[in-house]
């Protein structure tokens, strides 16, 4: 009853299941954070893209 009880313990100890969670919560934190502080420079570059595009479409479709 020993051995099993401490079978059980250890094979709970070496348990990696929610490690890939955890990292993966942590990369999507690290995402957020970068994405606040350089908000501004996306939201210039995606405004510069949206208008070039606009531009390009437009002198196609003349």
């Amino acid at each position: 009853m020993l051995e099993l009880m401490k079978s059980k313990v250890t094979g709970f100890w070496k348990e990696e299941d929610g490690l890939g969670t955890l990292e993966l919560i942590l990369i999507i934190g690290v995402i957020i954070i970068i994405a606040l502080i350089f908000k501004d420079q996306i939201k210039k570059l995606v405004e510069r893209l949206l208008t070039n595009v606009s531009n390009r479409s437009n002198e196609f479709f003349e």
